[in-house]
């Protein structure tokens, strides 16, 4: 990484932590709803622009994690740490049941088979109503500083707490990308049957891959869980996991922090734009394209792509 983007990286990162104490909490808020879809965006970054299988069911699995806090704690009274651990393993469990019916396909199979996927658990989500509520979804989610029991609650608290799960989960793929593992993925995506040809299980790095990025997309499902206080369907279908896949593509695949900018992005247009115009889809629509079409490989590519 260059100086100039490791130094913006930094002002960006001051910015951030400064910014409950110059913005009302409707943009803390919006913020705090930044820092986890960006989450869920990097973990979808590991399997598409890191191992090359492009998903459009990974918003599943982070609304299964969500679905397991919010029954957890409503319905059965489990404590913090349970609901957040039942959270996590239900969500990476599932990415390994998904995973072992799509690691052996590639390209177009895979999109649609993670689409198949992911529209069956959203209709599970929808018609199991004893269990996930349908359409009304479950809501009466604690709090997570008073279910947690911490000394300090709010918006500005609920915050950094996200920050610091923030920073935690992108240094943990940070790590991951940059090992040795991450290096043979990115081998994978490049030219497959060269990595077999020189020994390495590419089925087996493949459905590590998904089992990660599963693991991750949980994370950010526990915390929108407890952002949202409320879980409904909506978080498994298929306009979920393509505004997802919209992230990556619009920030730049395979840099992790080309995610983190389109969440932001697609979140704030999202939220400023609708409040203003009722076709702010047509907006959104507007700005994917020119951005594709000058920044091809993604808006954080984009400097690089102008000096070579």
């Amino acid at each position: 990484m260059g100086a100039r983007r490791l130094t913006l990286l930094v002002v960006l990162a001051l910015l951030v932590i400064a910014a409950p104490f110059v913005l009302s909490s409707y943009w803390v808020g919006l913020l705090t709803e930044v820092a986890i879809l960006a989450i869920l965006a990097m973990s979808l970054d590991v399997l598409l622009g890191y191992t090359g299988l492009p998903s459009l069911g990974h918003a599943s699995l982070f609304g299964v994690a969500a679905y397991a806090v919010a029954l957890l704690s409503t319905r059965y009274g489990m404590n913090f740490w349970t609901c957040v651990f039942a959270g996590l393993v239900v969500g990476t469990l599932a990415s390994a049941v998904i995973g072992l019916i799509v690691s052996h396909v590639r390209d177009v199979y895979f999109l649609m088979i993670t689409l198949a996927i992911g529209m069956v658990l959203w209709g599970l989500s929808y018609r199991w109503i004893p269990v996930t509520g349908g359409d009304n979804g479950l809501s009466g989610i604690p709090s997570l500083e008073v279910h947690a029991g911490l000394p300090f609650a709010g918006p500005t608290a609920f915050y950094y707490v996200t920050l610091v799960v923030f920073a935690l989960s992108a240094g943990a793929m940070v790590l991951l990308v940059r090992s040795p593992f991450g290096l043979t993925l990115r081998g994978i995506r490049e030219n497959e049957g060269r990595m077999k040809s020189l020994g390495f299980n590419t089925w087996l790095h493949c459905y590590l891959s998904f089992i990660v990025s599963g693991f991750f997309a949980s994370v950010a499902g526990v915390m929108w869980a407890y952002y949202n206080g409320f879980v409904s369907p909506t978080y498994l279908d298929l306009t979920a996991s393509s505004e997802l896949f919209l992230m990556v593509t619009l920030g730049g695949p395979a840099t992790l922090v080309g995610p983190v900018l389109g969440a932001g992005m697609i979140v704030l247009l999202k939220n400023v734009m609708s409040a203003y115009t009722a076709r702010w889809l047509l907006i959104l629509g507007t700005v994917y394209i020119v951005a594709i079409l000058t920044a091809p490989k993604g808006v954080w590519n984009l400097g690089s792509r102008r000096s070579a």
